[in-house]
Order: structure tokens, then sequence, then C-alpha cells
């Protein structure tokens, strides 16, 4: 019955995300719903983030806080890139 669970469990998380892909082939997005779906991965790098900044070193709240400025202005990829760098450099500065 577990696996009967995890199985069926698995099938509605894939059912769900291609769902995702299909319709949103189909949709046209205009004015504030365009902007509002634009600020999504800046909305959840955000809220991933914002625990470390509350909770850890200065070297990861500074990176933090530099890795949400970038998301505004860079790519994604580029995003995490500036954050992973920060991290390491200021570690290294604060020891």
């Amino acid at each position: 019955m577990t696996v009967l669970a995890i199985v069926l469990m698995g099938f509605v998380t894939y059912l769900t995300r291609i769902a995702g892909l299909f319709i949103a082939g189909r949709i046209r997005l205009e004015g504030k719903t365009r902007t509002a779906f634009e600020a999504i991965p800046v909305s959840v790098l955000a809220a991933i983030i914002a625990p470390t900044l509350l909770s850890s070193s200065p070297a990861e709240s500074l990176a933090g806080v530099v890795t949400i400025a970038a998301a505004f202005r860079l790519p994604m990829l580029a995003t995490v890139i500036v954050g992973v760098a920060c991290v390491v450099l200021l570690r290294r500065a604060f020891g």
C-alpha cells in the first residue's frame, strides 16, 4: 500500500509539472500578469535566501544581499554564480 501511494504521488507530481508546460504555451500574458510572472524567479530566490540572511554569519548575510541585488539585473544562472562566488570570497575575508 505504501509503495502504491508513493507511485501515485509521483505520478500526480509529474502530471502537474507537465500540465504547466502545456498550459504556459497556450496562455498569452500581458500587462500586470506578465510582470508578475517575470518576478517569480526573483521572489523564489529571495524566499530561499531570506532565512540565511537572518540566521547566519556576516559573510553569508552579505552574500545574500548581493545575490538578491544581482537577481534584479542578471539572469538566474549568473545570479547563482555571483552568490556562490560572494560566499566563497566573503568566508575567506571574514575567516
